[in-house]
């Protein structure tokens, strides 16, 4: 595994996290403004290329990402999440499980950094917590 692997994963992590939020923003994934989405990036190609594989792995699980996060995250319904706070939430989900190559350790602090640096002071807890949880139903560990 090279050095630079970590900064073009939380690259790639943060561009799936736009692209989520943009989508989330307008309510559908129009194919014409996500193209231009992601030709506008000034992100390397391989950072856009993970991104991509991590936006669309979410979507084709959203429900079911969606139905975990809900959940585990008592008395807060998914439309009550700051927009920021949900894909942060979407985006270590789908990493936890579905990608096996990530520890689910690293997808939770990675996720905890993130809400840290785009979400408000409440989010890193947030976020922590709720992913402890989904974490731990999935009989895969504590963190």
């Amino acid at each position: 595994m090279s050095v630079a692997l970590p900064g073009i994963r939380r690259k790639a992590r943060e561009l799936a996290l736009k692209a989520l939020y943009m989508v989330d923003i307008q309510g559908d994934q129009d194919t014409k403004t996500m193209r231009r989405f992601w030709e506008d990036q000034p992100a390397k190609s391989r950072v856009r290329l993970r991104a991509k594989e991590l936006f669309e792995g979410i979507l084709e699980h959203l429900e079911d990402i969606d139905r975990r996060i809900t959940a585990a995250s008592d008395h807060w319904r998914l439309e009550r999440m700051s927009r920021v706070d949900r894909n942060v939430l979407r985006l270590a989900t789908y990493e936890i499980l579905h990608l096996p190559d990530v520890p689910p350790q690293v997808s939770i602090d990675e996720a905890v950094d993130i809400a840290r640096r785009f979400g408000d002071n409440r989010s890193p807890d947030f976020v922590n917590g709720v992913l402890d949880r989904i974490w731990k139903e999935e009989g895969l560990g504590a963190p």
